[in-house]
């Protein structure tokens, strides 16, 4: 799997990108600083990078600079910044590509799919050998769900729930597969909750993710459907 390294220090941007390349079946890693992304390069061995320009510690132009210095992997800026200068100095520094903010993640992952093709064709002597990961056999989720005593077991053992998380799993566990958009959940909670949101269907979401998935940041059934909403996979 290509192996990507995230510059972020926005949190939410950081995740967001992060779960998405991870259900893409990239091995992502981030970093919150210049610093951290430095150290990374040396141990982590990314086959591509992903730069905000805007970081606590470093300007991004100057970290750019210095990353192409280091290693021929393809960089892509990320930034708010839509400025035609602004783009032609981070051309100069060494970016291979530039996104601004907000993007698509659809158009984000076939940007870099372009810059690895490339760059495996052109620096085949560069790509790094790693070596496959080891398998994780996932035991089976065995969630049972009782609709009229408002029970749920995961792997056997109760799981306490509010009572917006039971009607969404309850939603989704009646209907594998279906995807629904967020304004879907929003209307099928509401009437039991007074403050649900997109805001408060995610966080939902999130918190169900934690008691069911045996890895809460790699999901294999509470799916995102991205741009769209979320889907049960049995």
């Amino acid at each position: 799997m290509d192996r990507v390294l995230l510059i972020e220090d926005d949190d939410i941007i950081g995740e967001m990108i992060c779960m998405y390349l991870k259900e893409e079946e990239f091995v992502v890693l981030r970093s919150h600083n210049g610093q951290e992304g430095l150290a990374a390069l040396h141990d982590f061995k990314p086959d591509l990078i992903l730069l905000d320009l805007i970081l606590p510690d470093f300007e991004g132009t100057d970290l750019c600079n210095s990353l192409r210095n280091i290693t021929p992997v393809p960089i892509i800026i990320i930034s708010s910044n839509a400025r035609v200068s602004e783009k032609i100095e981070a051309f100069t520094v060494g970016a291979d590509d530039y996104l601004c903010k907000p993007f698509s993640m659809h158009e984000m992952k076939a940007r870099i799919q372009a810059l690895l093709r490339r760059f495996k064709q052109t620096h085949p002597s560069d790509i790094q050998q790693v070596p496959a990961l080891q398998e994780v056999t996932v035991p089976p989720m065995n969630l049972n769900i009782n609709i009229e005593k408002r029970t749920l077991y995961v792997r056997g053992e109760s799981v306490e729930m509010t009572f917006s998380e039971f009607e969404l799993i309850r939603l989704l566990f009646e209907n594998p597969e279906r995807v629904y958009r967020r304004e879907d959940l929003i209307n099928a909670l509401r009437g039991f909750d007074s403050y649900i949101n997109d805001r408060a269907i995610d966080v939902h979401i999130t918190n169900l993710r934690r008691k069911i998935e045996v890895n809460p940041k790699e999901p294999k059934f509470i799916k995102t459907v991205w741009g769209v909403g979320y889907k049960f996979v049995l």
